[in-house]
Formats: C-alpha cells, sequence, structure tokens
C-alpha cells in the first residue's frame, strides 16, 4: 500500500511539470542533484553559487525543481527565481522543472525525489537555504556508493548538529538513528519503501515503547509525527525519520558538518529572525573518506543527538517546518 501511494503522488505531480535545457536520461557516474526551490532568490543564488564551487559540480546532472506560487504575492518573488535558475551554468547539465501550481515543499520533494531516483536510482537533495562545503557533492558520492549495496543504510547526509566526535573515534562519519533533511541522498529501492500516509500510525500513538524506540533519535520526533498527522506542519522528512525506524534502518552523518542552513534569518514567512545553533560549515576538501564498518550507532553518537534534539531546539525544527509550510 505504501508503494503504491508513493508512485500515486509521483504521478499526479510529475504529469504538471514543464522541463528545460534537459540532462542525458542516460546512467550518471556521479548521482544526480536535486535543488527544491521557491521564492528566496537571494537564499537560491548563495545555495546554487556554494554548490556550484563544489569539485564535483561540473561533472554532476542539476535538476532544479522550482515551486508554483501559493498566492498573488509571492508570485513576483517565484518569478524572480525562476528568472536566475533559468541562468545557472557550471554542471554537467542542468534541467528546469517548473511546478504550474503549488505544490508545497513535502510534496514537491517527495515528487522530485521520486522522480529522479526512478531515473537514476539514486539522488542528492539540496534545499534553497543551504549553503555547503567545497567537499559536499564528493562526500556524498562517496557515501552512497559505499553503502549502495547496505540494506540497512537508507539515506545519508552532509549535515550534521553534533559537536566533535571522541579524539579516537577513527573514522570520518556515524551511523544515527536520527536521518537529517538538510544535504542528503539515497536510493530508489530505500526511497520507494516510504508509507507518506503513515498508515499504521493509529497503533503507533497508542503504543509507548514503540514511540520510546523512535524517539532514541531525539524526544522531539514523536512530538512533530503527531504534528504532522495533526495537520500543524507539512514534513516528508519526519515521514522518512519515521521510515528508517519502522525499517529498523540507520542514516549516515558525517563527523564534520559540510551543509549550513541560513534559513534561520527571518526571510521566511513564518520563521522569525534567531539563532540555531549549528556547526560552521566545513572549507576542507576531502576525496577520500573513512566510513563506519559497523552498521549500527555508536551509543556516544546517540546519546549526544538526544541530547541536542531536546525540547528546546525542537520548538525551533517546529518552526521551521511550520515556515516552510506556511511559506509554500
Amino acid at each position: 500500500m505504501s508503494n503504491l501511494h508513493s508512485q500515486n503522488v509521483a504521478s499526479n505531480v510529475v504529469a504538471t511539470t514543464a522541463r528545460l535545457h534537459p540532462a542525458s536520461t542516460q546512467s550518471a557516474e556521479f548521482a544526480p542533484i536535486a535543488l527544491f526551490v521557491y521564492n528566496r532568490p537571494e537564499h537560491t543564488r548563495r545555495t546554487v553559487e556554494s554548490l556550484r564551487a563544489n569539485e564535483l559540480a561540473q561533472h554532476s546532472d542539476l535538476f532544479v525543481f522550482a515551486d508554483g506560487p501559493k498566492n498573488e504575492t509571492a508570485a513576483p518573488a517565484v518569478w524572480e527565481v525562476r528568472r536566475f535558475i533559468r541562468t545557472i551554468g557550471g554542471f554537467k547539465s542542468v534541467t528546469v522543472i517548473e511546478r504550474e501550481r503549488n505544490f508545497g515543499l513535502a510534496a514537491s520533494v517527495i515528487a522530485g525525489v521520486t522522480q529522479l531516483c526512478e531515473e537514476f536510482g539514486r539522488t542528492i537533495a539540496v534545499e534553497d537555504d543551504l549553503l555547503t562545503a567545497p567537499d559536499f557533492l564528493n562526500f556524498m558520492n562517496r557515501a552512497l556508493e559505499r553503502y549502495q549495496g547496505e540494506a540497512k543504510i537508507f539515506s545519508v547526509s552532509g549535515f550534521n548538529f553534533s559537536p566533535r566526535a571522541p579524539e579516537d573515534y577513527p573514522y570520518d562519519a556515524y551511523c544515527s538513528y536520527r536521518s537529517m533533511s538538510w544535504g542528503w541522498g539515497t536510493w530508489r529501492d530505500r526511497w520507494e519503501k516510504a508509507d507518506w500516509i503513515v498508515s499504521d500510525y493509529a497503533s503507533f500513538s497508542r503504543d509507548r515503547e514503540q514511540q520510546r524506540l523512535f524517539n532514541r533519535g531525539g524526544e522531539d520526533l514523536s512530538s512533530i509525527l503527531a504534528l504532522q498527522m495533526a495537520g500543524r506542519v507539512d514534513s516528508w522528512s519526519i515521514r522518512w525519520d519515521y521510515t528508517h525506524f519502522k525499517r529498523s534502518a540507520v542514516a549516515i552523518l558525517p563527523i564534520v558538518s559540510r551543509v549550513y542552513n541560513i534559513g534561520f534569518d527571518g526571510s521566511g514567512v513564518h520563521c522569525r529572525s534567531g539563532t540555531l545553533k549549528q556547526p560552521g560549515l566545513s572549507s576542507e576538501c576531502k576525496t577520500e573518506y573513512r566510513f563506519p564498518k559497523i552498521l549500527e550507532p555508536d551509543r556516544f553518537f546517540v546519546a549526544e543527538i538526544k541530547r541536542l534534539h531536546r525540547r528546546s531546539i525542537a520548538r525551533k525544527l517546529v518552526q521551521y517546518l511550520r515556515h516552510k509550510m506556511g511559506g509554500r
């Protein structure tokens, strides 16, 4: 039922897109990049500039998914973003998909990632308020290649809330119960397992033990899922987190964060200005990484992520989700 629902969502959305500057449909050496944009031209410009500065940008196919305006007020900024994205260069190819109507971020991401996963088997997803380090694409492609055959790994991310690892930790990444949606990637065979309607939520909401296990990735997870199911936020990412949990899967996160979110600057419709503590953007440009061989979350990182996702940060994350929902 979950696969059928996902396919229906994808077919309904992709049918309304218009494609410009099409890329080759042949298999690509590096994962295609899905960039989701809407009505923030300056954020979009900075996001594209940092992504284009990546060493692998010129070898990567970029697909820009531009959502349609929610109302007449949003339209001028949406058109300004569209004028900019039609000029993007510096990638192997650029394909612009302009939505004829407003889908909202969640439906746009689900459809866009589904489209590229079906065509290429994997994808890297970036939103329009994320700056990336010079080796972001290196890290993501290496991780996607390394764990392609590991069914327990459902996603990889370039972002990490956690502070530095212990000095004797030997790897450049770690396994996490919690996935991160700010600069991430996945594969078709894992993405298609998502149940976007969360068909078993009624039983989950009555099961305290299942909620406790889900919250190993942070005590806010069950609360955000409850807001999603009540229609108070519209988040694909909390449902993707829940997919990891239901499938006994984990995510790969970097020790050094390669993504910085600039979306907490007050420019969004429902997002007040303020700071969210996050690691500074890495300036290193590595090409080789030491990835963990044991695909189980380390207790140190489990404790750190739970500590960092207590109620105070949860409120900021929910505010961010509501901003995304309200702005689109």
